[in-house]
């Protein structure tokens, strides 16, 4: 609104100069050799105005054919421009669905009309990648490692083919490299992995602290590696150096409560130098956070030599720190099948099967006929939980990328991954899933009434 008022303005101001100057007297006479002119001061203005108005559009006609070369050419440059990111984008859906041979021709169209933008190679690259063509894949990585801006994504591609041909050292290299210019998380986790493999603890710890300082990784993470690598250099140093890999163990422990490997090698270490109840105490506390077959094995080895019933005293003493857990009530029930206390057993079995939210394992089918073998003899209803033991879901074990092993390793047997073993079930096939319930032996469940109790010996 005001630049109108303002136009509005500016054309009075004009005509009303040009009336007052159109209202003047006067004439202008010009004389140029045998030339003579004379005209009034309106019509000069006229002539004057009029010429510079032809200048200016014979100006304009010159420049448009001087400049219509360079317009021609942009249009054909943002012509192809337009042509190559169509292709790209074609080529990109074309990839994200699996069809090699169309990414591969838009891959060859976007690099006929974009020469230098970065995700064309980047095309190129998974192009070849899902056509199986692995060299043309990392002449394409390596291509992009030649530019700044694209040195960080050739080396993760570069890393990643590298890791499929099964070149640990190729793999490594790129990813230090990587590492160097940014803390980028797969970089890191590289560098920790192949140090990991090398059994190079101290460079693992390093390497965590390294990426937790750039922030490529979080605290949590940090500190459940640091647990597992110093767990790992501890094992190593159990036997030439028993008091350093306490220390570590322990330290281990103190970042991760309840870490498993961890409290069970500081209890085997107590035991050997002669701190029995120490080490005792430890199993203790460690499974009130995380009841675990290993720590049972460390409690029973911190006191060798006991009779079945002393076994059984302590057992009931260690279970008291998790009273509900299926661990305790397995490891109660087996230590009270021993000491011929059977219906502690039974008790302890008792919810495991009652439940109608919990369906039992194979180790709770087994302990099961077992006790059942024990009280009645091997009749029916024994074979009747063996048979459910065979289809019931299994138990937790250690395992790590598919491979079950008999103790905790700290990186993975197939990939060398840090912190890869798991205790958790393993896969089991849909028979082994179903409900067993029905099949609950109806004897047992007439006998089965009373909770668990643990403070008690007396039954059997």
């Amino acid at each position: 609104m005001a630049l109108l008022l303002l136009y509005i303005a500016a054309l009075a101001v004009a005509a009303y100069v040009l009336e007052r100057i159109i209202d003047q007297p006067g004439s202008i006479a010009i004389d140029w050799g045998s030339y003579h002119l004379d005209t009034s001061v309106a019509v000069a203005i006229g002539v004057f105005i009029a010429g510079v108005a032809a200048i200016v559009v014979g100006w304009a006609i010159v420049m448009l054919i001087l400049r219509a070369p360079g317009r021609l050419t942009r249009a054909g440059r943002q012509k192809r421009r337009e042509k190559g990111y169509h292709a790209l984008s074609r080529g990109i859906i074309a990839a994200a669905s699996g069809d090699a041979a169309r990414a591969a021709r838009a891959a060859a169209d976007a690099e006929k009309y974009l020469d230098h933008e970065p995700l064309t190679k980047l095309l190129k690259a998974q192009a070849a990648q899902l056509s199986g063509d692995r060299r043309a894949a990392e002449a394409a990585f390596h291509e992009m490692t030649l530019a700044p801006e694209t040195k960080m994504l050739g080396l993760r591609g570069l890393h990643i083919e590298a890791q499929r041909r099964n070149d640990i050292e190729a793999a490594q290299h790129f990813a230090r490299a990587a590492h160097e210019i940014a803390p980028l998380p797969w970089a890191g986790a590289a560098v920790i992995e192949h140090y990991a493999a090398q059994g190079e603890w101290e460079r693992v710890r390093n390497a965590i602290e390294h990426n937790l300082k750039s922030k490529s990784i979080d605290l949590t993470t940090a500190q459940r590696l640091r647990a597992v690598a110093e767990t790992a250099l501890a094992m190593e140093k159990r036997d030439s150096d028993a008091h350093e890999a306490l220390v570590l163990a322990r330290l281990a422990l103190k970042r991760v409560p309840g870490f498993v490997p961890a409290a069970a090698l500081s209890a085997r270490i107590l035991a050997r130098s002669g701190e029995r109840k120490k080490a005792l105490k430890l199993v203790e506390s460690a499974w009130a956070i995380n009841p675990h077959p290993d720590l049972a094995e460390a409690y029973f080895e911190a006191a060798p030599g006991e009779s079945n019933t002393e076994r059984l005293t302590r057992v009931a003493k260690l279970v008291q720190a998790a009273p509900t857990a299926t661990e305790s009530r397995h490891l109660l029930a087996r230590a009270a099948l021993a000491a011929r206390h059977l219906h502690m057993a039974r008790r302890a079995l008792t919810p495991l099967v009652e439940d109608d939210n919990v369906q039992p394992t194979a180790q709770t089918c087994l302990l099961m006929a077992e006790l059942e073998d024990a009280e009645n003899g091997p009749d029916g209803v024994v074979r009747e939980w063996l048979a459910r033991g065979s289809r019931a879901p299994r138990d937790p074990v250690w395992i790590a990328d598919g491979v079950v092993a008999k103790s905790w390793a700290p990186i993975s047997p197939v990939t060398g991954r840090l912190d890869a073993f798991e205790w958790k079930a393993p896969p089991q096939s849909a028979t082994d899933a179903e409900d067993g319930r029905a099949n609950i032996p109806a004897a047992f469940l007439a006998r089965a009434q009373k909770p668990l109790e643990i403070t008690g010996l007396d039954g059997g």
